[in-house]
């Protein structure tokens, strides 16, 4: 019966916690809506800043005009409630863990979130611009390069995702390493096929240009060797506490303990 009346209890928390994440990207959704096209201008900027003198996008669809930049509020909605969403997914997790995994997991969750912003970031200020600069550099003469609004989105948040999971690489690594699942000389010994991997994910997610390419890829590898320090430095430092606390709480020997019975017999001796 107790455990019943606990997992109902659960499940009703459950729902609270969902309940507060929907309406804080509600809320903020509203608050973006009537900014809509003002937010798909600044992610069309990239672009806009590209294209020939009186270049414009186009949109092939009636209803893309209106769906397209909702869409946009939407996302950049769920972004600003993210840190919301966030505490509430801790909140209804941390109860159920040990401090130890409270100290592993919420440094975790904030790098992974900062490392994913900044993913997207780096695809928005460096890679977009000479992407759009390479594309519409090589598009024949009498040729016009008018994107449609829908497809130029789809295209961003391929790119972002890309970018944004790219720069999730070190808290992987990490995490594998800390958990023991994978040792650091393992992650040392792959590095040549992460390497070659690294390219094979650019030429997969991005243009058909060695620039394009080499923009994901070789941060990719970075990131990854970011990690491979971060871990490695993590798994020195975790030995060394664990070894500590091991000599610290090791039990005594017969000579240790003789030693010990010794100074106390004789520090009551003296206080007597």
């Amino acid at each position: 019966m107790d455990s019943q009346q606990s997992f109902i209890t659960h499940l009703l928390e459950l729902r609270d916690r969902l309940l507060r994440a929907v309406l804080a990207w509600a809320a903020a959704f509203i608050c973006l809506f009537p900014f809509a096209n003002k937010l798909y201008a600044v992610l069309a900027q990239p672009m806009l800043a590209k294209l020939p003198q009186g270049g414009q996008m186009i949109a092939t669809e009636v209803v893309t005009p209106f769906f397209v930049p909702v869409k946009v509020a939407m996302m950049t909605a769920f972004l600003g409630a993210l840190p919301v969403i966030l505490y509430q997914i801790w909140a209804f997790i941390a109860p159920g863990l040990y401090a130890h995994e409270k100290r592993f997991i919420l440094p975790l969750v904030v790098s992974s979130v900062i490392l994913f912003g900044c993913g997207m970031a780096f695809a928005y200020f460096l890679v977009f611009p000479v992407v759009f600069g390479f594309i519409i550099g090589i598009a024949p003469a009498g040729v016009a390069v008018m994107t449609d609004i829908g497809k130029y989105l789809d295209f961003v948040i391929t790119m972002f995702l890309a970018f944004g999971i790219t720069f999730e690489v070190p808290i992987v690594v990490v995490a594998l390493a800390m958990m023991g699942v994978v040792e650091v000389a393992k992650f040392k010994e792959g590095r040549p096929y992460v390497i070659v991997g690294a390219f094979v994910i650019g030429a997969i997610f991005t243009p058909p240009d060695v620039i394009s390419q080499s923009m994901l890829a070789v941060p990719l590898w970075l990131l990854y060797e970011l990690g491979v320090l971060v871990a490695g430095w993590l798994v020195r430092n975790k030995d060394k506490a664990k070894q500590a606390a091991e000599e610290e709480y090791r039990p005594l020997s017969d000579d240790e303990m003789e030693a010990e019975f010794d100074r106390i017999e004789e520090e009551q001796k003296n206080s007597g």
